[in-house]
């Protein structure tokens, strides 16, 4: 009699079935695990690089998002950051190799930005068009927001803030010039009705007020001499006289050189007569 096999005793026992079913849960566990691991370091790096697009004439720095792909146009909480990577019109320039690019570090992001602004400002800061002139300092000043310059970015960037000192302060002059001229106004209206400020505004314009009228006076004479080259006007309310000419120096007249004293105008009131009774020797 041949033995029958029993089905049951081919079947793996419940130990092996467990095992076999545990070992696949850990692979798939493990999987799962190395491909979310994968996931977030992309989105970290994805998140921490910097692109540049192009919209409607302008260049836009884009931000990764927290995804492994994915970007949205950069918008930083710092205000001064906020200005110095706005959008950046490149005004026919070829920036197809900015967009190219990808910044893993906003340094990075620093040095590719600069040659734009540079370009942007350089020929606005050599004219004479106020307006213009106005528009390649703001391009100036977002090119000194940028922190991760190198060291010849530094340097050009330097001449060309030299370059338009004077400028820059000329503005400053005429705004102190403005300023001044509002804050008299303000204390003599202070001044002229009863408050209880009124003794404070007085004083403030005996004090100060000499001294604002003269600065103010001065800056509007330089105003003047600048509008028409080749003049130079003397300052006005220093009360001071002309300087002498270059190697020649006035030197103070001593008693006793010989030098005839001006002749004396007797005072209102007094006659000739008088004076000349006073005058002669006793």
């Amino acid at each position: 009699m041949n033995p029958m096999m029993n089905p049951q005793q081919n079947r793996p026992g419940f130990g092996r079935r467990a095992t076999s079913a545990f070992t696949r849960l850990l692979v798939i566990l493990l999987i799962l695990g190395l491909g979310g691991a994968v996931a977030f370091l992309l989105s970290q790096l994805n998140a921490r690089t910097f692109t540049l697009a192009q919209e409607n004439g302008q260049l836009v720095v884009m931000k990764g998002r927290m995804l492994p792909t994915g970007a949205a146009p950069y918008r930083p909480g710092d205000a001064r950051l906020a200005d110095a990577y706005a959008p950046l019109p490149f005004e026919g320039r070829d920036v197809s190799a900015l967009l190219e690019q990808r910044f893993t570090e906003r340094d990075e992001l620093d040095r590719a930005l600069f040659p734009v602004l540079e370009g942007l400002a350089r020929p606005r800061v050599q004219s004479d068009d106020p307006a213009v002139l106005e528009k390649g300092l703001y391009f100036l000043r977002r090119a000194e927001l940028l922190s991760g310059l190198t060291e010849e970015q530094r340097r050009t960037l330097e001449t060309m803030k030299a370059d338009v000192a004077f400028f820059q302060a000329r503005q400053k002059l005429e705004q102190a010039r403005r300023d001044v001229t509002e804050a008299l106004t303000q204390l003599k209206l202070a001044s002229e009705s009863r408050n209880r400020n009124t003794q404070k505004a007085n004083q403030m314009l005996t004090v100060v007020g000499p001294a604002a009228q003269a600065l103010e006076k001065a800056l509007r004479a330089v105003d003047a001499s600048l509008a028409e080259p080749g003049s130079s006007p003397a300052p006005s309310g220093t009360g001071l006289p002309p300087p002498a000419p270059e190697g020649q120096q006035t030197a103070p007249q001593e008693q006793g050189t010989g030098a005839t004293p001006p002749p004396t105008t007797p005072p209102a009131g007094v006659r000739s007569s008088d004076s000349e009774t006073q005058q002669r020797p006793q």
